[in-house]
């Protein structure tokens, strides 16, 4: 089984991938395909994406049951001790950016939005 979720993709792709998936929602894609073809969509979904993004899941013979691609993604999968995990980016990065302050709300503006 494979499942297909792309980002501001081109019609193009998004046509593409209606010849060999069922498009369950706008973006998503699923089905069922051999390796083979897998594999041949992924590159015609890397090479036409072009500044969208893609992440492909499917079932695999491992601990998990699956694996996944990413392509255009922040966040990016790595192995840790032999499972496939999705690392995010770190946000503390932006705060450092803003010199120690903390991003986001004020204090004035969450009492006038929570009413506190």
């Amino acid at each position: 089984m494979i499942v297909v979720v792309v980002t501001a993709s081109p019609p193009k792709l998004r046509g593409h991938l209606t010849r060999w998936l069922f498009e369950i929602s706008p973006g998503v894609y699923v089905g069922k395909a051999s390796a083979r073809v897998r594999e041949l969509l992924w590159e015609q979904i890397c090479e036409n994406i072009g500044s969208g993004r893609a992440i492909m899941v499917y079932s695999s013979n491992n601990e998990q049951g699956l694996e996944f691609k990413t392509h255009g993604q922040e966040w990016e999968p790595v192995d840790y001790e032999g499972l496939e995990l999705i690392r995010r980016p770190n946000n503390n990065v932006k705060q450092q950016r803003l010199g120690g302050r903390q991003a986001g709300w004020s204090k004035a503006s969450r009492y006038r939005r929570f009413g506190r």
